[in-house]
């Protein structure tokens, strides 16, 4: 595997493939990999690493979330006045909101995604959501009734693009204002998730396994019918120390 030595004896590889997101990630089996220790929040080794590991994890499951359910629309939900500063008053409104929302859709069922983010101007707190239909801002008005709205279809994409490439590009906007909670411990109140999504919407997984790289590979690019457009292979980091690993991307 270009030169790349792993510590652990390999029995083959392991793909997780999520067709709907069109994206997967896979790493090596070990014979004898021994599973990772828990550690209590603030006493990793090395809490910069565990942030980002974390925050990159986090990153995924959202990116996963949003292409998944063509989540292409952003919006953002602003208090009139002082503003909220209170996170678990923010959640309760941000439920009344998407409940309010789903019934003014003849109850049907919405996919989104919501963060919330603290304004520099010490206003308190916002709200970022993203929803992959069309929803008139008149409702969205009506349903938040706190403040003020704003909602667009992301635009400015290259050619060719389509609703799931959109979708990415606002997870990528969303993760900015996730990756904040992990840079700064300020920006998140313990015991609250940094970010919300509508349950009964997360992408099905789809696990491969192959006798090696190519072989799980081949399996995934027969299943999405294409070569991933995207590429990323740990063989490429000059200071990789852990097993072997691999993602791709399809359009």
């Amino acid at each position: 595997m270009r030169g790349v030595v792993s510590l652990f004896p390999p029995t083959g590889w392991s793909f997780s493939l999520y067709p709907d997101a069109a994206e997967g990630g896979g790493t090596v089996l070990a014979s004898s990999r021994r599973a990772p220790a828990r550690v209590a929040p603030g006493e990793a080794t090395d809490p910069s690493r565990a942030a980002r590991e974390a925050g990159r994890r986090a990153r995924g499951k959202l990116r996963r979330y949003c292409a998944a359910n063509r989540l292409n629309r952003l919006g953002t939900l602003t208090y009139r006045g002082e503003g909220c500063h209170d996170s678990r008053q923010v959640r309760a409104d941000v439920g009344e909101f998407f409940r309010a929302l789903r019934a003014g859709l003849d109850g049907e069922r919405l996919a989104y995604v919501w963060v919330p983010e603290w304004h520099k101007s010490g206003h308190g707190l916002h709200v970022h959501f993203a929803v992959g239909r069309y929803v008139p801002r008149s409702l969205i008005e009506e349903a938040w009734g706190r403040g003020f709205v704003h909602i667009k279809l992301l635009g400015g994409m290259p050619v060719g693009s389509g609703p799931r490439e959109e979708a990415r590009r606002a997870a990528g906007y969303l993760s900015k204002y996730v990756a904040k909670t992990f840079s700064d411990p300020s920006a998140r109140v313990l015991g609250l998730h940094r970010y919300d999504v509508a349950q009964g919407f997360q992408p099905e997984k789809v696990t491969i396994r192959g006798r090696s790289l190519d072989d799980v590979l081949d399996q995934a690019c027969e299943a999405m019918d294409a070569d991933p457009e995207r590429f990323w292979w740990s063989g490429d980091v000059a200071d990789w120390d852990r097993p072997p690993a691999v993602w791709a991307q399809w359009r």
